[in-house]
């Protein structure tokens, strides 16, 4: 590594030091980040960088660095639990993204074991799978998967993850570009099905917060994720309606910290100032920052140590 990447990454974890010691914590869990196999990882960032257009801007990737660069920046920040986020975009992928998650967790001890799935038959039986070799998180990413999440094929899916009461980080808002499923009402339909389920809406289902917040609001299993909302990047083309800061205060025990780390077109302390900058204070910012995540996930070794 040069030199000067070296002082930007102590910089870099400097500033993230910086805004945990003022709200009095050292150790924080991210439940929205991706690491997956290398060439899909790839392929995540050239859609990224060919995204500008779609989004009328920029996306440029802050971490762009090899996997095990990655996971110790996680660790130099001070995650002491993190996601290996991993989503298909076509039949017979998702069970060789939960093999490789599965290898994953099992070699990085911060990692939450993460799985996925894809509306296809065999659904059922891999993430059955998935659940007995210790996956604790899975992710649904309804406009990459471009599927809708009440696809028949997804019911036992949906049925088995509210039994095992094992949470689906759900990519279902419409933004950065809406997708044909995409938006709170399928979600609300699968929730009338399973009203005891666990979703944790990511980017806080950006741009319809209004509609996610009332299902958080709604249903004692739905959790909202911050990634990337409250950002300079994000306020600038779907700001979060000042009128409901409110209702995440009042929310206070469902909201978790995410970042989407690498993904993300600027430095990772900016996602946790612009959280503190919202002014609920530093007790609600210690639960969005690790109590929530650890009393939703329980005590697991990645976080019991915090």
């Amino acid at each position: 590594m040069h030199p000067e990447v070296l002082l930007s990454a102590g910089t870099d974890v400097a500033a993230v030091a910086d805004v945990l010691d003022r709200i009095g914590l050292d150790a924080i869990v991210d439940v929205h980040t991706h690491f997956m196999p290398k060439r899909v990882m790839d392929k995540v960032w050239a859609y990224f960088d060919g995204v500008g257009p779609l989004v009328g801007r920029p996306w440029p990737i802050e971490y762009r660095l090899d996997e095990a660069e990655r996971v110790q920046r996680l660790r130099e920040f001070g995650v002491s639990a993190f996601t290996s986020l991993v989503y298909p975009h076509k039949p017979d992928m998702a069970e060789w993204l939960n093999s490789w998650a599965t290898r994953f967790a099992a070699q990085v001890p911060e990692c939450l074991h993460t799985a996925t799935f894809y509306p296809e038959p065999s659904a059922p039986s891999y993430v059955g799978r998935a659940i007995e070799a210790g996956a604790r998180v899975f992710k649904s990413h309804i406009q990459v998967g471009d599927y809708p999440p009440t696809d028949p094929l997804l019911e036992p899916v949906w049925a088995l993850l509210e039994e095992k009461q094992i949470p689906t980080v759900i990519h279902a808002g419409s933004g950065p570009a809406p997708g044909r499923h995409t938006g709170p009402q399928p979600v609300a339909e699968i929730l009338r099905r399973h009203p005891q389920l666990r979703l944790i809406i990511a980017h806080l289902g950006l741009p319809e917060y209004r509609e996610f917040i009332d299902l958080a609001q709604r249903y004692p299993g739905v959790y909202l994720d911050t990634t990337m909302v409250f950002t300079d990047f994000t306020e600038q083309r779907d700001p979060f309606p000042p009128d409901l800061r409110p209702a995440l205060g009042e929310l206070s025990d469902k909201v978790l910290f995410g970042s989407d780390f690498p993904n993300i077109p600027y430095p990772y302390q900016h996602a946790l100032e612009s959280i503190v900058a919202l002014g609920l204070g530093d007790q609600w910012c210690r639960k969005v920052f690790g109590d929530n995540a650890r009393a939703l996930f329980g005590p697991i070794s990645a976080l019991s140590g915090d």
